[in-house]
């Protein structure tokens, strides 16, 4: 150290240092990252490199209970608070998929998607208070902003919610801040937009760090932003005296003692004031470029690649601590040699795990092989060349071992060896360990997963009333708002209205205003406060109020809460209630049945589709006792419909994947749900005066569905089987045939081609009729069912037409 005025302590000074230390090492990691792909080793490389300064500096003011939702540039401040280890970085990387090794994906994701553990190995939620955490990354630009605007939400819950109070491993009354990161380029989503307007509505606690390195991969900052800065161009947002809003905060990206400064500041008024921040911290580089599948050479002057040399955050921090801390560059250098060399051995340790895991099947599948080609007496040579191709494998995977086994298997399938029954069970082991690698926690495997809710049938007595079916939700929320403080409802006129059909009427006014809450007309972030209250612990509702308007919110319900708890394997869940109403009715966009766009994008939630309110109340007590996210679609046209009111409304559950007989028969199988179940209820009676028996089957969930494969049952008594539902034809009509025919082998009972009422191919018309000729009535079921009758026996059952 040089002999001049002491400015900082000596605690100061070895903080520092240590700052700098973990920044070269960040960056090397980042380096060596490039490498490795280069070499074969990885697929691909997205790194962080640039932004080491800010992350730490940020890391400095990030509590034990606070909460990140970021991005894939983040890996310094993960390293700097402790929940990555360089070791872990690379074995990501690599795709391991040991847990253990990459805590946040399990190798399930590219690498720099960010995650910590909120789940134990029993599933069930850590102290979150006691933790550093951090929310599971996902790739979609700006896609982690709704959860993050959730996440907040959840401090101010705590904060303002008394009866939340004694939920003391959830939260520090409400004390947490949400930290999110996003690049310059991504805040031009829309996601942003709608995400930043709602935290300024809410004043939650939203600290929101813009990386701006005036790029968006190849694209320069003014095709991006007004004015070419977030900060200026959100400058209406800033509070004043008399206005709440946003505090904007700017800084630049490598003057590590301004972001110090500047963080300490917004960290204070985000946490005690609980207003959000936006931190936008400019002129921030990055040196390899957007990621390891093209150079920014391409695109970047010769003039801006030299600013960006010089204005490199790591070596104007160099530079300040020769200048003010008063550091020697020998020791500095000294410094830099021990960071690198870190990241060397990280990377090796990494590398080396990685392979002695794929290495295992591999020794155990080649001494297979060498006994098989010995004991073969036709194809030792062939099984000889299996073996060499397998060993010259400079980077074996899995899926070359797989591949040796099966071409030795199929090479040997008409011998009886010893080998070929070693090989044969090595296989089906070898298929269930690939399944809980790759495939596995789709759904909750935990003991409070939503298919282990014990069943609890309705009660009734004399004097059960039947009132509307609006009623009837109205008193299962009532219920379950009153059994637990940590459910919540919230949506579009959900609060003082009490939702557009009655179904949280009265509620606010009985459970206040920050358990049953309006919310704006912003269909993205309502799904991203439930995803982020749900993270937090608590049980949300986020009502959508048509079907129709998921489509709004769809890339978040499928890029982040659908797999969410596959895509961390077990480790993060969200058991959020996304509430709507869909089906009958008229109009383009306030009637549709859009199940297929779900049923392929929203794996990983239970889709529910209740036929009237009572069955929708049990689903909803089912779904509140679990820790599994659902859709459950309410039939629009049943609010106003009298049900009997259970005396255990609160209290009585449905199970899922059990379908219900409606009506049995012997001639046909109808299977349906939601509100064709009263459609096809009415072609049934009046077929059968033609006599025409018909059971109906009401499936109650598409997913799951049918678990205990009933319906085949039904199918092996009528021979026939028809599907009807409201969406378009090919949609989830046919996801029902191939559940029941292929899934179900239900196809060797048929005596009649398998039939699909759909609707027709096009959104409902508005006109009065509109439902009739848009979507099936109960003439084309009639008509389509005795038609099928008619074929099998003319004479009995003549053309109605």
């Amino acid at each position: 150290m040089k002999e001049a005025k002491v400015k900082f302590s000596q605690a100061r000074v070895k903080e520092i240092l240590a700052d700098y230390r973990l920044a070269v090492e960040s960056r090397e990691a980042s380096i060596i990252g490039r490498r490795e792909v280069f070499m074969g080793k990885a697929k691909f490389g997205i790194f962080g490199d640039g932004k080491e300064l800010a992350q730490i500096a940020m890391a400095k003011v990030f509590r034990q209970g606070d909460f990140r939702a970021g991005y894939y540039r983040d890996q310094t401040f993960m390293f700097a608070i402790g929940e990555l280890t360089v070791q872990q970085y690379f074995a990501q990387l690599y795709a391991h998929t040991d847990v253990v090794a990459d805590p946040a994906s399990a190798g399930r994701l590219m690498n720099g998607h960010y995650a910590t553990r909120f789940l134990d190995d029993e599933g069930k939620l850590k102290n979150l208070v006691e933790n550093k955490n951090s929310s599971a990354d996902i790739s979609p630009t700006a896609g982690q902003m709704p959860r993050l605007l959730g996440m907040a939400y959840a401090s101010k819950l705590f904060r303002q919610n008394e009866g939340l109070r004694e939920f003391t491993t959830l939260s520090d009354h409400g004390n947490e801040i949400a930290f999110g990161t996003i690049g310059n380029a991504s805040t031009s989503e829309g996601m942003f937009f709608e995400a930043v307007n709602a935290a300024g509505v809410l004043q939650v606690p939203m600290l929101i760090s813009v990386w701006d390195d005036e790029y968006g991969i190849s694209v320069p900052q003014e095709y991006h932003t007004t004015k070419a800065s977030i900060s200026k161009a959100l400058a209406g947002l800033q509070r004043t005296e008399t206005e709440k809003g946003f505090e904007i905060i700017t800084v630049k990206g490598w003057d590590y003692a301004a972001l110090m400064e500047a963080y300490q500041k917004a960290e204070k008024i985000c946490r005690e004031e609980h207003v959000p921040v936006l931190f936008h911290v400019y002129e921030m580089t990055q040196p390899q470029g957007h990621s390891t599948s093209g150079s920014h050479e391409r695109y970047k002057t010769k003039e801006r690649l030299a600013w960006e040399a010089d204005h490199d955050c790591i070596r104007k921090m160099r530079e300040w601590i020769i200048s003010d801390v008063m550091i020697l560059p020998e020791e500095i250098d000294d410094i830099e040699r021990e960071a690198r060399q870190s990241a060397k051995q990280a990377k090796e340790r990494a590398w080396k795990a990685f392979m002695d895991d794929v290495r295992k099947d591999q020794r155990v599948v080649t001494e297979m092989l060498e006994r098989a080609a010995q004991q073969s007496t036709h194809h030792g040579e062939e099984i000889a060349r299996v073996l060499e191709d397998l060993a010259k494998a400079i980077n074996p995977t899995r899926l070359e071992t797989m591949r040796a086994a099966k071409q030795t298997l199929r090479l040997i399938h008409r011998e009886n060896l010893a080998a070929k029954e070693e090989l044969v069970q090595w296989l089906k082991n070898s298929e269930a360990d690939n399944h809980d690698r790759y495939s596995s926690h789709i759904n909750s495997v935990s003991e409070e997963s939503a298919l282990k809710v014990k069943r609890v049938d309705p009660t009734y007595t004399e004097s059960s009333s039947f009132i509307d079916g609006r009623e009837i939700l109205q008193a299962c929320f009532d219920a379950a708002l009153t059994r637990d403080p940590r459910v919540l409802a919230f949506g579009e006129d959900v609060g003082r209205i009490g939702d557009v059909n009655q179904g949280f009427a009265g509620l606010q006014a009985k459970h206040g205003e920050l358990r049953v809450t309006d919310t704006g007309i912003r269909e993205c972030t309502i799904i991203g406060q439930g995803i982020g209250t749900a993270l937090r612990g608590l049980k949300p509702i986020a009502e959508i109020q048509y079907l129709d308007y998921f489509i709004y919110a769809l890339p978040t319900l499928s890029d982040d809460l659908a797999c969410l708890y596959y895509r961390t394997k077990g480790g993060q869940k969200a058991p959020l209630i996304v509430r709507t109403r869909g089906h009958r009715l008229e109009g383009v966009w306030h009637a549709g049945s859009q199940i297929a766009m779900l049923l392929s994008t929203l794996r990983g939630m239970y889709i529910i589709t209740p036929r009237n309110m009572t069955q929708a109340a049990g689903f909803y007590n089912t779904m509140l006792r679990s820790d599994d996210p659902s859709v459950i679609i309410e039939c629009l046209n049943g609010y106003r419909l009298k049900e009997k009111l259970p005396d255990n409304i609160g209290e009585f559950t449905v199970p899922l994947g059990v379908p219900e007989i409606l009506r049995e028969g012997s001639d046909v199988t109808i299977v349906t749900y939601g509100s064709m179940c009263r459609v096809v209820m009415e072609a049934a009676e009046e077929l059968e005066r033609f006599g025409v028996q018909c059971e109906v089957i009401d499936v109650q969930t598409l997913l799951p569905f049918d678990l205990h494969h009933a319906i085949v049952e039904s199918v092996k008594k009528t021979n026939r089987i028809v599907f009807a539902d409201e969406d378009v034809p090919g949609g989830a009509t046919a996801f029902m045939m191939q559940k029941v025919l292929e899934e179900q082998d239900a196809y060797q009972y048929l005596d009649s081609k398998p039939v699909t009422i759909t609707a027709k191919e096009h959104r409902p018309a508005y006109a009065s009729d509109g439902d009739y000729f848009s979507k099936p009535n109960p003439e084309e079921v009639l008509e389509k069912v005795y038609a099928m009758m008619t074929e099998v026996d003319p004479g009995k059952f003549p053309s109605l037409y």
